[in-house]
């Protein structure tokens, strides 16, 4: 089944990753926050249809599309990102700081590291190119939806950015 399977493909996306995995009782309360939010969201008179998700217990999913075709305004997006914020104080849920990296260690666990000590786990052999990373940069759901979110690091911006080896 597609992820928000009720929004279109070119739905903006903004994706939170925690700093731990979420247990199930604290993605109920979260996702019910946020779906309140949801219902009622709206940018310049404009409903927005939106949705909320949440991927391997870390990551959450935020998407927009208004019913008019076009983006969610900057206020409609402040508005949505403060309705996170909100959430995640009153759930006790800390956010991963931007610019660090998230992969799959060899158990399969999420990391969220510095870029410095994924450089290091590059220079040990612990990430190659055939590590799983997560680029919560993408924009849409249409990227989630076709695998650009997690996908092999060395189809990602990550082989160049830290010159990964193949693996042994």
């Amino acid at each position: 089944m597609a992820l928000l399977p009720d929004l279109p493909d070119a739905a903006r996306v903004w994706i939170h990753p925690a700093t731990e995995p979420l247990s199930e009782e604290v993605q109920t309360a979260l996702l019910d926050r946020l779906n309140t939010f949801v219902d009622d969201w709206s940018s310049h008179q404009q409903a927005v249809r939106g949705g909320v998700a949440i991927l391997h217990d870390r990551f959450v999913i935020r998407a927009g599309a208004r019913v008019d075709g076009k983006d969610p305004s900057g206020c409609a997006i402040d508005d949505a990102t403060q309705a996170v914020t909100n959430a995640a104080d009153a759930l006790d849920i800390e956010w991963v700081p931007s610019l660090h990296v998230l992969y799959r260690t060899a158990d399969g666990s999420i990391a969220a590291v510095s870029r410095s000590t994924f450089q290091d786990q590059v220079e040990t052999g612990a990430v190659t190119t055939a590590t799983s990373v997560f680029d919560p940069s993408v924009t849409t759901l249409q990227a989630i939806r076709h695998g650009d979110f997690e996908q092999p690091a060395g189809q990602s911006w990550h082989a160049n950015a830290f010159s990964l080896p193949e693996p042994a």
